[in-house]
């Protein structure tokens, strides 16, 4: 979901391109101060509940789409791929019912600021959850840190591979994108996997247009576990264009990560999140382990450190209670 990169150093976080475990289903976690029961029937009360439950979320989730701090191509683009992806899903994902003080958090000083947006599905769906994000932070330096993260997982009904998107800026004229769709399994023991979601679908393709563009370099994450974890086919690319500045910046995110994100978001809803896949017992079980371990690591290594030093420990330590009830096994 998100890395901390000061200046020209950039570690990234192994959030956002993790394989999935199965979480746990709807659960509502609202304060009482905001629901607005008034002393009368049952039926009143439960009917004044859900309104406020609705409204709560509906304020919630306007918060999250807004995405305040960034650019207008790249809000184009969040905005698009979040609604494509609910719209694809809408009768199987469940509300967000995170608490209000995790869907929108911020640091004491107000100078780190995030929206988080989770949102699980049915039982009987091959998605296990949604997760969006963004993350505004202002720079010691001057300047501002702004993230924006879309990822989808896939429970153990299903070994095909989670889809990852994710946007870091650090200045209006550096940005990285990340855009994976991570496998679940061993692509050496298994290439059959490798063939179906990687060759055939003709993803490298997109990754080499995009190497065409003058201004887009390879990025190498610091972390060899992150490379290891990726998948041969990945998007890591950092794009600077200091010469052309602002308007050259968005207009490569219009023209360029723009349509090939839509295409990536399209063959991972195609190929992966609604094909169906006989998963054995055993492949159950194998994918249940992998994706718990990896959850897991990202936790003790990533997320444990960084969140206290944007927000703080109390505001860290509440964020990271509601996220490991997704992202551990």
């Amino acid at each position: 979901m998100m890395e901390v990169m000061i200046c020209e150093n950039f570690r990234y976080s192994p959030l956002s391109i993790l394989s999935s475990s199965p979480s746990p289903r709807c659960h509502l976690s609202v304060p009482s101060s905001s629901l607005r029961i008034k002393p009368s029937s049952s039926s009143s009360s439960s009917s004044s509940v859900s309104c406020s439950l609705m409204e709560n979320q509906e304020t919630h989730r306007s918060k999250f789409m807004d995405f305040p701090f960034v650019s207008s191509a790249q809000k184009n683009l969040m905005v698009d791929l979040v609604s494509t992806l609910e719209n694809r899903f809408h009768s199987q994902l469940l509300p967000c019912t995170l608490p209000s003080d995790v869907q929108y958090y911020q640091s004491q000083t107000a100078t780190a600021q995030a929206s988080l947006h989770i949102r699980p599905a049915h039982n009987d769906s091959q998605i296990d959850f949604v997760l969006g994000s963004w993350v505004h932070s202002e720079l010691p330096t001057g300047g501002s840190l702004d993230i924006t993260s879309l990822s989808a997982y896939l429970n153990s009904s299903t070994d095909a591979p989670n889809f990852v998107f994710e946007m870091i800026r650090s200045s209006p004229t550096m940005l990285v994108l990340i855009l994976d769709l991570p496998p679940r399994k061993d692509l050496v023991l298994w290439p059959d996997d490798l063939k179906t979601f990687y060759e055939d679908t003709q993803l490298d393709k997109h990754r080499q247009a995009l190497d065409r563009v003058p201004e887009v370099q390879p990025y190498f994450s610091s972390s060899l576990y992150i490379r290891t974890v990726s998948s041969p086919t990945a998007i890591m690319v950092r794009i600077l264009t200091e010469n052309g500045g602002v308007e050259r910046m968005e207009e490569i995110i219009r023209d360029h990560l723009d349509p090939i994100s839509k295409q990536v978001l399209g063959i991972w809803l195609d190929h992966c999140a609604c094909a169906k896949r006989q998963v054995g017992e055993a492949e159950r079980a194998y994918l249940k382990k992998r994706d718990g371990l990896i959850r897991n690591k990202t936790i003790e290594i990533d997320l444990g450190s960084s969140f206290p030093r944007l927000f703080g420990p109390e505001v860290a330590n509440r964020v990271l209670d509601a996220i490991k009830e997704y992202f551990t096994v």
